[in-house]
């Protein structure tokens, strides 16, 4: 049997990994800047996590959602003593797709509406209604195409707006990042939520914050939205909640009542999961990495700024991008096999940062020093 190949591959194979680092077959070092797509928000095979993750295993690993699992309520009530979220509710799940999913389908029971506003360069997940409310046609396919979708251009205030002058008695929700990854880096307004949040509050709209891969402590604040003074109606999670682990989840305003029945899953909240995830707020609270990501995403963004050849630094905490002209469209790859750092892309020519928000300031300048020698 062969895998079915539907990713392009780097030739290399990572076997280990400790802090910000991992090694390969080769035992070669390698300085981890991108964190496997912003999933390691407190550093490869911490301690606590494993610990926590071996204790739960020894007890049990699974049962499922029709008893009662008494380490979900621990992680609601440490996650919303984390996010400042204590009156939300909590539901759990797999992935960040599947968040999204599940937010997309509560704000239309919730509404009895069926229109979905999504902005240009958005990235939601790869199923079904998010991979629809995705603006890449390119993976969208015919099955999941729908009339449903609004896209919007980002940030555009003026048409967002007018969306709402014409159709806001059908809009059901709003969905969008407070800060766009796959989509380059780029930083929602705040007074572009300011707005959204007033829309949705006049028109009776739901109001997503995908935080799947901007929230979890990464921009400095717990969800990048709070830089905007707003509090969201659903935020989605996924990627940092488990460093790594499978897990994912949606915040729910308390003004939303549940029904038996409106959500389900077989594995989402499950016993190890649920550890893997208490585990990475128990070290984002001892560690205080939130504070670390914006101080450490300040003191990068600030150097980053004085290297020639780099244009259009921007971002939030440990949530970084910029842009290489045209001569530099290979530096994803010189920094890789060259100097041996791990880092992310976005088309035509970003490149995206998200290490762990455990990230020390030694390693900060370790990237830095390696990157100026890359960019020569």
């Amino acid at each position: 049997m062969t895998l079915f190949d539907v990713y392009p591959l780097n030739n290399i194979a990572i076997t280990s990994a400790k802090d910000s680092y991992v090694w390969d077959e080769n035992g070669v070092q390698y300085l981890d800047m991108y964190g496997g797509h912003a999933v390691i928000s407190i550093g490869h095979t911490h301690p606590h996590w494993v610990k926590r993750i071996e204790d739960q295993l020894e007890k049990i690993a699974f049962y499922s959602n029709s008893v009662i699992i008494p380490i979900q309520k621990n992680l609601a009530d440490k996650l919303g003593a984390v996010s400042g979220k204590t009156d939300y509710q909590l539901f759990l799940c797999n992935s960040g797709a599947e968040a999204n999913e599940n937010a997309l389908k509560l704000a239309s029971f919730v509404t009895g509406r069926k229109k979905i506003i999504a902005f240009s360069k958005s990235f939601h997940g790869r199923t079904s209604l998010a991979v629809a409310a995705t603006d890449n046609p390119s993976i969208v396919a015919p099955v999941n195409e729908t009339e449903n979708i609004i896209f919007l251009p980002f940030n555009d205030a003026q048409a967002l707006q007018k969306c709402f002058d014409e159709q806001g008695s059908a809009i059901a929700a709003v969905i969008i990042e407070g800060i766009q990854g796959v989509g380059g880096i780029n930083v929602a307004d705040d007074d572009f939520l300011q707005l959204i949040r007033g829309l949705c509050d006049a028109h009776g709209s739901v109001y997503i914050a995908d935080s799947v891969q901007c929230g979890y402590g990464r921009s400095g604040k717990f969800f990048s939205h709070d830089h905007a003074g707003v509090n969201a109606d659903i935020y989605t999670m996924a990627k940092g909640m488990g460093n790594g682990f499978p897990v994912a989840g949606i915040l729910i305003a308390p003004h939303i009542k549940p029904k038996h029945g409106m959500l389900g899953t077989t594995f989402g909240g499950n016993q190890l999961a649920c550890a893997a995830a208490l585990a990475v707020l128990e070290v984002i609270e001892q560690e205080n990495l939130v504070a670390n990501a914006a101080t450490t995403g300040n003191y990068l963004m600030e150097q980053l700024r004085l290297i020639p050849g780099l244009q259009n630094v921007r971002g939030r905490g440990l949530m970084i991008g910029f842009d290489v002209p045209d001569e530099r469209k290979d530096l994803k790859k010189k920094l890789l096999f060259d100097h041996k750092v791990f880092t992310g892309e976005a088309k035509p020519n970003v490149i995206r940062l998200l290490p762990s928000l455990a990230l020390k300031k030694e390693q900060a300048d370790q990237f830095l020093s390696l990157l100026r020698k890359a960019v020569g």
